[in-house]
């Protein structure tokens, strides 16, 4: 039987409304920072919990949408094993492909409350070679407090992408992954951090490419990359 979103609790279906808000609002800024082109790439959110009653739901892209068309009442909420609930979406608006990776993150890394998928070039280039970005840049060590790790070569239709996130990112400081000859994946503690990584992961997949055409980049000491991601962490920024 298909879960209904009327049939939730109306602080569940008032949480839902505001993550369709947030998530189709952030979708605007992957074409905005050239992170995707036509209808490729998708961000996700977990929706707050609300009651221990309340499954665990997400909200996600609809699949081949264009960016131009998206709105807060196109978005679809799925559970957390990657169903469509009926949210007062048409049958044939269909939830992202990418929707079980997401799921399954969500599922295994309970302090995720984003992730966001994309094509973008340079990021994707490294993807494609199966090869780390390595920790060359302060920026690098202040945003994933050391190299962006590559993920294995998985397909797309089950859990294997989400299966492959989780397992290189436990234990791990980036909240990005290139999956292998894919592209990245992002996570973060709401979707707006998620979208963040996916902008910082192109820029410096990016500046890192240019750096090698030019020699070798000069590695950043552990010990440094620490300092950096400490600062970063815990004391840049208004508080």
């Amino acid at each position: 039987m298909t879960l209904a979103l009327t049939a939730l609790p109306h602080d569940t279906q008032e949480a839902v409304a505001a993550t369709r808000e947030q998530v189709a609002a952030l979708h605007a800024e992957l074409p905005r920072n050239g992170l995707v082109v036509w209808t490729a790439g998708n961000v996700s959110a977990r929706v707050p919990a609300t009651s221990p009653e309340v499954p665990g739901l997400m909200v996600i892209k609809p699949s081949g949408v264009s960016y131009d068309e998206l709105t807060p009442e196109s978005m679809v909420v799925c559970t957390l094993d990657g169903e469509k609930i009926d949210d007062g979406t048409p049958d044939t608006l269909t939830p992202s492909s990418d929707t079980a990776a997401h799921a399954y993150v969500y599922s295994h890394l309970p302090e995720v409350g984003g992730v966001v998928h994309t094509h973008s070039t340079y990021a994707t280039a490294w993807a494609a070679r199966g090869e780390e970005i390595p920790c060359v840049l302060t920026m690098m060590g202040d945003e994933f407090g050391g190299p962006v790790p590559v993920g294995p070569f998985a397909v797309i239709g089950d859990d294997s992408i989400g299966r492959g996130i989780v397992e290189t990112l436990e234990g791990h400081r980036s909240p990005a992954v290139l999956m292998q000859n894919h592209g990245p994946f992002t996570i973060g503690k709401d979707a707006r951090a998620a979208v963040k990584a996916a902008v910082m992961v192109e820029e410096v997949a990016r500046t890192v490419h240019i750096s090698r055409q030019l020699g070798e980049p000069l590695p950043i000491e552990p010990r440094m990359i620490d300092s950096l991601y400490d600062r970063y962490q815990n004391v840049y920024g208004q508080r």
